[in-house]
């Protein structure tokens, strides 16, 4: 349709993320960029998005809940309530006990939820 009009939101944000790339940029904001996806599109942009990101020389900054837009990240930057909680890496913030990634990021896999946590 005319500009998109017919689109579901998950295709809209596959253009939207091909229009950036195309760009070139040397920085790549990603709010949400996945968030309308249904699991396999997910992963399949996903994967894309980290073959890029690892070949190139591409700082991208990814606003998400949901890990798997950044299990793959080389910072995580966990934020509660606009307070760094936690960063490192995936491994890292899995390796601290009692940590707020950790927990969150567990009972995200029980429930099957996003990181937000309760």
């Amino acid at each position: 349709g005319e500009k998109g009009g017919r689109l579901s939101g998950g295709q809209k944000q596959r253009v939207a993320i091909a229009r950036a790339l195309l760009k070139n940029p040397l920085v790549l904001l990603l709010d949400e960029a996945t968030s309308a996806l249904d699991m396999t599109s997910e992963r399949e942009v996903q994967s894309a998005l980290d073959d890029l990101m690892s070949s190139n020389q591409l700082t991208t900054i990814t606003i998400a809940h949901r890990l798997a837009t950044i299990k793959n990240s080389d910072k995580i930057v966990c934020m509660h309530n606009g307070t760094v909680m936690e960063e490192g890496t995936h491994t890292q913030l899995m390796a601290v006990e009692d940590g707020f990634y950790k927990d969150t990021f567990m009972r995200s896999m029980l429930h099957g939820t996003t990181m937000k946590p309760t």
